[in-house]
């Protein structure tokens, strides 16, 4: 084996993928977009985000002394996207809606036919497509039946200054089906 730059770099495809070459694709449910512009939004808002991973479970049998490993289920981690958040809270307030719609802060129940979701309409799916750097999609993930779960704080300060507000969004989901190139592989979870 020779330690030539050549043999490396002419396995790295494209120069390689970049982690800064995303967007994320995602609607509401219509009745918590008050603003009608927070899935636009969002497209340009989203500072950072994940592809998604999957764990397989293990189920261990024990036979005479030793542990025989067998494949178990499929799970999905919940999914963290960071937002940068603008002076009219379009994302946010929508965020806020669509979780207290799931379950109030005032009476720790549902309210969906409160703001116009049936029960089970408060989940929806998302893209999140990796680009190339000649703009087009070589890598996309389908999160399907995708709901917020957990809305971060936004920490205040008089001495942050120069900075734009943050704040991440996780969202739990069923599975995830993807795509290589723009083009679905049938693969689904």
């Amino acid at each position: 084996m020779t330690f030539e730059i050549t043999n490396f770099t002419s396995k790295l495809k494209g120069d390689g993928a970049r982690p800064n070459l995303f967007q994320i694709s995602m609607g509401l449910p219509a009745a918590v977009d008050g603003t009608k512009g927070a899935p636009e939004n969002l497209k340009f808002l989203a500072k950072s985000a994940q592809l998604p991973g999957s764990t397989l479970g293990i189920v261990p049998i024990y036979y005479q002394g030793r542990e025989i490993k067998i494949a178990g289920n499929r799970t999905f981690a919940d999914w963290t996207v960071t937002v940068i958040n603008d002076e009219d809270f379009s994302i946010r307030n929508s965020i806020e809606r669509w979780m207290n719609g799931i379950n109030s802060h005032l009476n720790n129940k549902r309210e969906l036919d409160t703001i116009g979701l049936a029960a089970g309409n408060y989940k929806i799916d998302a893209t999140v497509n990796q680009y190339g750097k000649e703009d087009k999609v070589i890598k996309s993930y389908n999160f399907v039946q995708m709901f917020p779960v957990d809305l971060s704080p936004i920490d205040l300060d008089w001495g942050t200054n120069d900075t734009i507000e943050e704040f991440t969004v996780t969202f739990a989901y069923q599975y995830w089906t993807t795509g290589i190139n723009g083009v679905s592989t049938g693969l689904t979870t």
